[in-house]
């Protein structure tokens, strides 16, 4: 069965793309549903949400990949997380017992604390359910960076940021054109027949590769210049004040949300202070925005699909919050006694709201073809 035109998702291009912001509050959203849960089945579901629409829709740009490595290194922190609490010990009681490490004497000052010891099933259970939250939470940011461009989040940035916005974009294509102009160098050295390797090689490569990072310096000052960067307008002073002390206040608010929303017991004042700390922040920044005298060409448009996919992530992550204060057993298995965690039926229907960009998002090009 195929849905008629109309309903299919149009192939992405300038005009239709999906505004890196709704990327990002949907994987914030799937971050924040992990945050509530140490249920391993839902974390898998959480990971596999992300991973599915990440595969269908990432493109072939170069931080499309790193995904990948997002992967890795939520996997590393698991392992990191077992180790530390085969060698530290953990709090949580077991009578399951596995082994004995040998246990290293501390002194007297050092109560409370041990290397070493019992190691039980209960213990190691429990640390591969705190590493698996910690893995989800990375991979959702890894999902983000994978599927919104970076240049074009960068230009979507309130007037107030423009000049923090662009020395970010000068600073991220620093790096890859110092590496190509190394890797033209050693290219150019082996095929005149002469040596890539070494100090006196890396000598007679390093001062052509610093003389044209200053000559881009000198240009890209030089363009920055023309185009007016750094010329503000004359705006009053009660208004600067303001300015500062609304989005001060709005980012502490935003910090505390956040906090809040992460930990177990701020469920209650997190979402307030967030939106509290969201609207003054805004405030602030669209005030601060006057004193910035410039256009901004073909600017990303927020449309229906972005909201979409914004609200679907939103979506989880209220419901995964809804449900730890309604069913915390459900979502927060125990283990001891240990026994096998179950999947709650209508939180992991609530996840899998999250598919719903891999459906309404545009389609990349290589992707289609």
């Amino acid at each position: 069965m195929t849905l008629p035109n109309r309903l299919r998702a149009p192939e992405a291009n300038r005009s239709n793309a999906l505004h890196p912001g709704a990327w990002w509050l949907w994987a914030l959203g799937l971050a924040v549903a992990a945050s509530r849960t140490t249920n391993p089945l839902l974390l898998g579901l959480i990971v596999g949400v992300a991973g599915y629409v990440v595969a269908a829709r990432r493109t072939d740009a170069p931080w499309a990949r790193s995904y990948g490595a997002f992967v890795k290194l939520g996997l590393f922190v698991v392992a990191l997380r077992v180790v530390f609490s085969l060698v530290l010990g953990s709090p949580i009681p077991g009578e399951r017992l596995l082994f004995t490490l040998p246990e290293v004497p501390l002194p007297d000052w050092a109560q409370g604390v041990r290397i070493g010891g019992r190691v039980t099933a209960e213990q190691l259970v429990f640390a591969v359910y705190d590493g698996l939250k910690l893995a989800s939470l990375l991979i959702c940011v890894g999902a983000a960076n994978a599927l919104a461009n970076p240049a074009r989040l960068l230009k979507s940035l309130p007037g107030a940021l423009y000049e923090v916005g662009v020395a970010v974009v000068v600073a991220m294509t620093f790096a890859p054109n110092m590496v190509a102009d190394v890797v033209r160098l050693r290219t150019a050295r082996r095929l005149r027949g002469r040596p890539t390797g070494g100090v006196k090689a890396l000598l007679q490569i390093g001062l052509p590769v610093l003389e044209g990072a200053l000559e881009r310096s000198v240009a890209v000052a030089a363009s920055m210049d023309a185009r007016g960067y750094g010329r503000t307008a004359q705006v009053p002073r009660a208004v600067r004040r303001t300015t500062a002390v609304l989005t001060l206040g709005g980012l502490l608010g935003v910090c505390a949300g956040s906090y809040g929303l992460l930990a177990a017991q701020g469920a209650g004042y997190g979402l307030p202070l967030l939106a509290a700390g969201l609207l003054a922040a805004v405030a602030g920044l669209r005030l601060g925005g006057r004193r910035t005298t410039r256009t901004r060409y073909r600017p990303d448009r927020w449309g229906l699909r972005a909201w979409l996919v914004a609200g679907s992530g939103i979506a989880v992550a209220v419901a995964m919050i809804w449900a730890a204060s309604a069913a915390p057993e459900a979502l927060r298995p125990g283990v001891v006694p240990l026994r096998a965690p179950e999947l709650p039926l209508w939180p992991a229907a609530a996840v899998l709201i999250g598919l719903l960009p891999a459906f309404v998002a545009p389609v990349p090009k290589e992707t289609s073809r």
